[in-house]
């Protein structure tokens, strides 16, 4: 991955910058600098919108920091705001951004409808937009950054298939629980996901079980849905859990039946509680998305836009919905095992004293996480 980031830094594409330190990521950040231009009257600023702090850490956590850091660096203003899930929110803060002053206006929305929406704002007022991590069905963005979803899918699906084989199944139950049926990413992963298993359900080595969308990517109501799925199919023997929240659900609800660490369960995202699963082996894998590239792209695209400049993208992306083209940046996801566990952390994705505190610090040793 970071050949091809340094290769399309190289081609003019992305600019690396220097980072900084970042402020509270649940509240607006901001960074000094620009022009009084944009949307409205007031300072010209790049907007970020993030979905909610819930579905992921990473929202909460890792992409306001990243993206501030960015901006920050390249001394572009930027206010970074969550919605905290709140689809009227989302719409509100899109409204405020472009009608006081925001020249680029960047996105994660909660859903296609509420995200088009704030989009076509923008565009009312020649706005420039970039989707970032979810794709906005028919929504028309300038730009999209994300990584390449479909190949999360099938890392995920790649990992549970070696699970279940190192602990020699036969014909096992495997349940899928998807993320949100609103968020076009999870109708990727599950694409992705699902180009493996079901090979593996028409040949008949693996049988399908229940096959369940978790509204918003709600974590407890995932761990709801799931222990239905096991009453009703109490043999499932693998699960396609489509991140590592909906993965702790699940292992939750497998401790309480002595059923943790017999039946492998997959993840996203490289959380610490995802990767502390994987190293004790209640969890077979997680997908590591680096999110300090995804940011940085974002912000590189976003900072040529505030002066002006129009990004050459070579890669587009097809709307499904739409059928346009929207030029698109593409990363490449990682799949961590427990032996690949010491690289998230020599990333600094995540810090070894959060990863390694207590009853972890034997399995970090293990691992060779320094």
């Amino acid at each position: 991955m970071r050949k091809k980031l340094l290769a399309l830094a190289t081609a003019g594409l992305l600019a690396t910058t220097t980072m900084t330190a970042c402020d509270d990521s649940d509240q607006t950040s901001n960074a000094n600098g620009g022009s009084d231009s944009g949307g409205g009257s007031g300072k010209a600023r790049v907007g970020v919108i993030l979905p909610d702090t819930k579905s992921s850490t990473r929202w909460g956590n890792d992409d306001p920091k990243y993206l501030k850091q960015a901006f920050d660096a390249a001394g572009v203003p930027a206010d970074i705001v969550n919605a905290q899930g709140d689809r009227a929110n989302f719409v509100k803060i899109g409204t405020d951004m472009v009608n006081s002053g925001v020249k680029v206006l960047i996105i994660a929305n909660l859903d296609s409808d509420t995200g088009k929406e704030v989009l076509d704002k923008a565009k009312a007022k020649k706005i420039p937009t970039i989707d970032y991590d979810r794709l906005t069905l028919n929504g028309g963005a300038d730009y999209y950054v994300s990584f390449k979803n479909e190949d999360v899918g099938k890392l995920q699906a790649s990992g549970l298939i070696g699970c279940l084989k190192a602990k020699g199944a036969v014909n096992p139950v495997v349940a899928e629980l998807n993320g949100s049926p609103t968020d076009n990413n999870a109708t990727l992963f599950k694409a992705g996901y699902d180009s493996y298993l079901d090979l593996k359900y028409d040949s008949a080595e693996f049988t399908k079980g229940p096959d369940q969308s978790v509204p918003d990517w709600d974590n407890e109501e995932g761990g709801k849905i799931f222990e239905q799925m096991i009453d009703q199919q109490p043999k499932i023997a693998g699960v396609l859990a489509a991140n590592d929240g909906l993965a702790g659900a699940v292992i939750k609800v497998l401790q309480k039946r002595g059923l943790a660490g017999k039946v492998p369960v997959t993840g996203q995202d490289a959380t610490v509680e995802g990767l502390q699963a994987v190293m004790s082996g209640q969890q077979c894998v997680t997908i590591y998305k680096p999110l300090q590239p995804e940011a940085q792209t974002a912000a590189n695209l976003a900072v040529k836009l505030f002066k002006g400049e129009k990004p050459v993208v070579g890669t587009q992306l097809k709307d499904p919905e739409s059928g346009a083209y929207v030029p698109f940046v593409g990363l490449d996801p990682q799949q961590i095992g427990p032996a690949q566990v010491k690289e998230v952390v020599a990333d600094k994705f995540v810090a070894k004293k959060d990863l390694c505190a207590g009853k972890y610090a034997a399995l970090c040793a293990q691992y060779g996480v320094k």
